[in-house]
């Protein structure tokens, strides 16, 4: 078996194509689909949107305070468990530019998401040496739907850089487990009788530390990416067991140890363990019926978390991607692991336009590794709580799955391209014209379906872009009443702290006018010892309505100043 398109014999004075270089056509497209997929995440950027929200502005604020020198928080505030990397990405941004801005927030999750477009162009070619493949699943990737884009971009924690980390590590296994030195022998010759470069051994043992690094930082990050490493580790103790009793060993153990820094020495010095808050935010225990749990992960969450839904709902004839997605992943697990068990020497790629080489035995581990992370993701999403409580908000939790989305489309793909792989020889001609159809049609729907929730994505633009302006008014008409203590809800709170850069300062309050969850303690107990703290509600809510039937209640209590969107009550 081999893995990719087969080289046409060249002659023994031809020129070696340099690995990777671009092939033409398929190169020129694959430019502009990394281009665009950019391209329109940073047009969303500039138009505020997606919308932000209270809990990225926490991020946001985190992110200040390192700017400023005045705090460097380990997690994200308000709890024990996900890492504030986003912030320490930011916080350079905000010190150069004096000050925070969502744009600044934003700018290193729009670099995480164009590293992992990148990654994983160049992990499907190592997979698969198929150069069209590669460009299909970069414009799959280049689209974005609402859900896709929310976790790509907006700096709530964890999610823009999960997936760049998820395929990094791939990838490096893949590099590892191919380039292993036992391997370098005999049954890597080209048909031309030299030995080929199975995995660029020079930089090895840099790749375990990059290797061991991210896997300590995502477990730092979030817990969400941890089956990808679980997966991944696999891989290399199957192909490289005994360089990891080595050197490789201990630099990669110590590496993850320098990634996980922050989670280790806060836990030492704290006593707590964060692995119990993960357990406790999970939810696995609430009260959610198993129903409404399957319905969550299984019916809504794969089209919702995998890009293939409008904004917040998910259409009935959009849910077809959920009765396809366990026969991909049973069709991609079959295939890889007949692959990986296909017996004799271990055949190679010899297309010149794989980038580098790879055993078809490691490309099969790797494919089976990223299917089985895609399963126990699909798994932990159905057991917690959040599946059938929110399922539209939580779908975020599937959003590692597109880190499969190579291996889980290759074998439609390949059936795509060739049927039954007999349809030349005219055997099974009905099969293999029948499987080429459907696998076709597969493809075109999930390019058709994908593109379709991006542009209803791309069509709430204006209304974000209006109620952002809408908040600029607000927090730009606080400051010219002076105001600089207010109480509100918790999706107004942090949001108008950092959009003002904390010289408004809120406290939470819930909707009977009680104290809520301050992320931030520390702003409570400013907004406490102000003298005459304002209320800020937005129209219509119910913390308005109680608001407006306490100055009817008591009247002179309270001026009502209105911002279109908002109402801010001054006391006297």
């Amino acid at each position: 078996m081999t893995v990719g398109v087969r080289e046409q014999p060249r002659g023994a004075g031809s020129p070696r194509p340099r690995p990777g270089a671009p092939a033409g056509l398929v190169g020129w497209l694959t430019g502009l689909a990394v281009v665009g997929g950019v391209g329109y995440r940073l047009w969303l950027l500039l138009n505020a949107a997606p919308p932000t929200n209270s809990d990225e502005a926490t991020m946001g604020l985190a992110a200040l305070h390192i700017a400023r020198g005045e705090g460097f928080p380990v997690w994200f505030y308000g709890q024990q468990y996900m890492g504030t990397l986003e912030a320490y990405l930011a916080a350079p941004g905000f010190a150069l530019a004096g000050g925070p801005s969502l744009l600044g927030l934003r700018l290193p999750t729009i670099a995480l998401y164009a590293l992992f477009l990148l990654l994983a162009w160049r992990l499907t070619l190592r997979l698969t040496g198929d150069r069209w493949f590669g460009l299909l699943v970069v414009v799959l990737l280049a689209l974005g739907s609402d859900r896709i884009v929310k976790n790509q971009l907006i700096a709530g924690g964890g999610y823009p850089e999960m997936n760049a980390a998820g395929v990094a590590l791939a990838l490096l296994a893949v590099d590892l487990a191919s380039g292993r030195p036992e391997r370098r022998t005999a049954d890597t010759r080209r048909p031309d009788g030299r030995t080929a470069d199975t995995g660029r051994p020079g930089w090895r043992l840099a790749r375990w530390a990059a290797w061991g690094f991210l896997a300590g930082l995502m477990l730092w990050v979030d817990p969400l990416v941890l089956p990808y490493v679980a997966a991944t580790g696999a891989v290399l103790i199957g192909f490289c067991r005994r360089e990891l009793w080595g050197a490789a060993g201990a630099l990669l153990g110590a590496a993850a140890v320098l990634g996980a820094a922050p989670l280790l020495l806060h836990s030492a010095l704290t006593g707590r363990n964060p692995l119990h808050a993960v357990l406790a935010a999970s939810g696995g225990n609430a009260d959610a019926g198993w129903p409404d749990r399957l319905h969550g992960a299984l019916v809504l969450g794969p089209g919702l978390g995998m890009g293939f839904c409008a904004p917040g709902q998910c259409a009935t004839w959009q849910l077809w991607w959920a009765l396809v997605l366990p026969l991909l992943l049973a069709i991609a697990g079959v295939t890889a692991w007949r692959a990986l068990r296909s017996p004799g020497p271990t055949p190679i790629s010899t297309d010149p336009a794989a980038v580098g080489v790879v055993s078809a035995r490691v490309a099969a581990a790797v494919r089976l590794a990223l299917v089985l992370a895609a399963v126990t993701t699909l798994g932990a999403y159905t057991v917690s709580s959040s599946a059938g409580l929110t399922p539209v908000e939580s779908s975020r939790y599937l959003s590692c799955l597109l880190i499969s989305l190579p291996a889980l489309l290759w074998p439609v793909w390949a059936a795509a391209r060739h049927g039954l792989r007999r349809a030349s020889t005219g055997e099974h001609a009905v099969g293999s014209t029948l499987a080429r159809s459907v696998a076709v049609v597969l493809l075109a729907a999930t390019l058709g379906t994908a593109a379709h929730a991006t542009w209803r994505a791309a069509q709430t633009v204006p209304a974000t872009r209006a109620a952002e302006a809408r908040h600029t008014e607000l927090v730009s008409t606080l400051r010219q009443l002076g105001v600089r203590h207010v109480r509100a809800g918790y999706w107004t709170c942090n949001r108008l702290t950092f959009a003002s850069a904390e010289r408004v300062v809120c406290a939470v309050v819930d909707d009977t006018l009680r104290p809520g969850f301050d992320r931030y303690p520390a702003y409570r107990r400013e907004v406490d010892g102000a003298a005459r703290p304002a209320w800020v509600a937005p129209t219509g809510s119910p913390l308005a309505d109680v608001l407006d039937e306490r100055q009817r209640a008591e009247p002179g209590s309270l001026d009502l100043v209105t911002v279109d969107g908002w109402r801010i009550y001054l006391p006297r």
